[in-house]
């Protein structure tokens, strides 16, 4: 049982945390950006477990444009204290600076893939329960129809069948595929 025994386990656990605390932020710009229901009482969770780290940013920090720019920066950091972490159970050292590179498209990926899962997640609630509404089904709502809207009034009519978050699922893969690589080799070269 030698160190790379115990340092999956740990790397697990940074990444669960820290993870966990990034997707929450992330989350909360993205109710901000597509103008999600503050009020619902998921979203008042959200704005309490960010709040803390965030409000003081926010005063240093200014949004630009209706984007809250001190929420992507404090997602950021806590991706980069992730990789730092994970760097360091993984016998690299302590390299801050790698670290904040490699958290840019963590960050990116992030975003996307909570917009996949919260379609997703809409979906499979239509197929159980349509047309039920609770507090986590009005905040998916609120976070993907300023996405599927525009797709789905360029759809033609197909009979009641909705394949808006099929298209918009398919353009979030694809814009991660394209994305996330070069960014990934650009970090590379540049270390």
């Amino acid at each position: 049982m030698g160190e790379g025994y115990l340092a999956q386990p740990a790397i697990f656990l940074i990444k669960v945390i820290f993870g966990l605390y990034a997707t929450l932020v992330v989350l909360r710009f993205l109710l901000q950006l597509m103008r999600a229901d503050f009020y619902n009482p998921v979203s008042q969770v959200i704005v309490k477990l960010t709040g803390p780290l965030l409000n003081p940013m926010r005063r240093v920090i200014p949004g630009v444009s209706g984007m809250d720019i001190a929420s992507l920066v404090l997602a950021w950091l806590v991706l980069t204290v992730e990789q730092t972490a994970i760097l360091g159970v993984a016998g690299s050292g302590f390299q801050p600076g790698a670290a904040a590179l490699l958290a840019i498209p963590e960050l990116v990926s992030l975003t996307i893939n909570m917009f996949l899962f919260a379609i997703l997640i809409g979906v499979i609630i239509s197929w159980i329960n349509p047309g039920s509404y609770n507090p986590v089904v009005g905040l998916i709502h609120g976070l993907t129809e300023p996405l599927l809207a525009p797709v789905r009034r360029r759809m033609p009519d197909l009979g009641g069948i909705d394949l808006s978050p099929m298209v918009v699922m398919i353009g979030l893969v694809v814009l991660e595929m394209l994305l996330i690589p070069p960014i990934k080799t650009l970090i590379t070269q540049m270390l």
